[in-house]
């Protein structure tokens, strides 16, 4: 059978372990399914409570059903939980059993037996159970109590593994959150991920600077891998790596794309890293992060990067703009390979962010003390940011081809940034980098007059509108909101979560070796 990785999309932020610097680990673990009750009684529990107080009583389909005008068939039908009866006929089945029709009603089971009956049969009767072509087990007196209960348990603790894997965005966010409490403990350096780079690039013999998309061939060929582009990737992937035949497959360069090297980095760190298919989303995003830090240090390893880093810190002239040109890469990959290595090795706290023209935070990341805005559960994705912080401000000048510099007067200090403006598909995104006040000697644009105040979380500061526009417009105005369908949705669902199976291995099968 051909083995297959998938590289999907979404972005999330870094994170690290410190107790295992380099890789990253997952705390989730799956929580138990709680039986929940209703505030009325299902099919179910009134059949199986019909069935317990006939069968006390002595008596039999048969005679029951034939004794309120029914057939035995129609009557079984109920007491399994596959036909709801009418009022009248629980009253009148009451009256022939001798009960109030308030017990057939009752929400309980009539006993644990019952109980787990009911449980399993709910189980049997999930669309997850039924997808899986399974035959169901016949529930009845035969099924021994032992059965029961492992089967019962059984379902519910797949049930449970499934719910933990199909992640809501809060779930998401907590994880992302998790991360990067692990990534900031860490510095956001990873020494065996650094290793692992290192050691790849020795295999082809790289001089040192740039790498080639020739260098990404070779690196893929020494671990016995090809790379191929095609136009006809699934569209719920970047790329698709087919393990049985060694192939991995790229989408073509888009016109005006000069660099595919990242992506075919990211299957290729899947590899090198060893990951296996994840077990929740938390793992997932755990190796989201490993194969974004892999790629980068492969695209601007670690020593050369640092002694550029060094001369420039001498000069007092460090700029994410030289490293970006340096070793042609995005202002992103530059200002990310950065953040990695500016505290370990050149003992500077910084702080980044990515965010979109409306000042959401798509990615962040500090060791310095900035305090980001963040939900309940600490995440910071989704969080806006500060009109007066730098990431916002750049989109405001004339020229946004140019870096924008600024000092900022926060709630925890004073910070120094640099904000470029990327231009996407997606729109406009301000790439930020930052450092607190006492560190900014060393930093190119440390002369700019620039300056702000920000007193968030204070609502006065910009959360707010101003006095004059509010005594204007409140209660004048109805905007209709921009919901997007996403915010309440769970996250996609799978083991790589937004993947349609299906259509990656059509694609395999259309691109295979004859």
């Amino acid at each position: 059978m051909t083995s297959v990785a998938i590289g999907n999309t979404g972005n999330p932020g870094n994170a690290g372990n410190p107790a295992n610097p380099g890789r990253l680990t997952s705390p989730h673990a799956p929580e138990p399914v709680k039986e929940q009750s209703g505030a009325s009684p299902d099919a179910l529990t009134i059949g199986r409570r019909l069935r317990h107080t006939r069968q006390e009583g002595g008596r039999t389909l048969g005679d029951v059903a034939e004794a309120v005008g029914m057939s035995a068939s129609a009557l079984s039908l109920i007491e399994n939980g596959k036909r709801e009866p009418r009022l009248s006929v629980l009253t009148a089945l009451a009256e022939e059993l001798g009960t109030d029709l308030s017990t057939l009603l009752s929400t309980a089971p009539p006993n644990r037996r019952a109980a787990l009956e009911i449980r399993l049969e709910r189980a049997q009767r999930q669309p997850s159970y039924e997808a899986l072509g399974l035959p169901k087990v016949k529930i009845g007196p035969r099924l021994p109590s032992e059965a029961l209960e492992a089967l019962v348990g059984m379902h519910e603790a797949m049930a449970s593994a499934q719910a933990d894997r199909a992640a809501t965005p809060e779930h998401a966010r907590r994880a992302n959150a998790e991360l990067r409490d692990r990534m900031r403990a860490a510095d956001n350096y990873f020494g065996d991920i650094e290793a692992a780079a290192s050691d790849l690039l020795k295999s082809i013999n790289h001089p040192g600077g740039p790498i080639s998309r020739a260098a990404v061939d070779r690196l893929a060929g020494h671990l016995g891998y090809k790379l191929v582009h095609t136009s006809d990737l699934p569209g719920s992937t970047r790329t698709v790596t087919d393990l049985h035949n060694k192939r991995i497959y790229l989408p073509q360069p888009e016109a005006g794309q000069h660099d595919s090297r990242s992506l075919a980095l990211h299957a290729v760190g899947h590899l090198v890293l060893g990951h296996q298919v994840p077990a929740d989303y938390a793992e997932f995003l755990s190796q989201r992060v490993e194969i974004n830090y892999f790629a980068a240090a492969l695209l601007m390893p670690e020593g050369e990067t640092v002694d550029f880093l060094r001369r420039a810190m001498e000069e007092k002239d460090i700029a994410i703009e030289d490293l970006r040109d340096a070793y042609a890469v995005s202002y992103e990959t530059a200002a990310h390979r950065f953040t990695n290595l500016a505290t370990r090795h050149l003992g500077l706290p910084v702080h980044f962010m990515r965010i979109s023209q409306d000042g959401v935070i798509y990615k962040a990341y500090e060791n310095d003390g900035v305090q980001f805005p963040v939900d309940p559960a600490g995440a910071i994705e989704g969080q806006r940011v500060c009109r007066a912080w730098t990431a916002r401000r750049v989109f405001e000048q004339p020229d946004l081809s140019q870096a924008f510099q600024s000092y900022t007067d926060t709630r925890s200090g004073t910070y120094w940034c640099t904000a470029v403006v990327d231009r996407t598909h997606d729109g406009l995104f301000a790439v930020n980098v930052g450092v607190p006040y006492q560190h900014v000697k060393w930093m190119r644009g440390r002369e700019t007059t620039e300056r702000a105040t920000s007193r968030c979380p204070d609502p006065s500061c910009c959360t707010q509108p101003p006095t004059d526009l509010a005594s204007r417009w409140t209660g004048q105005a109805w905007p209709s909101a921009r919901v997007h369908s996403h915010l309440l949705a769970a996250m996609p669902p799978g083991v790589f979560p937004g993947v349609d199976d299906t259509e990656v291995y059509r694609f395999l099968e259309r691109h295979a070796p004859a």
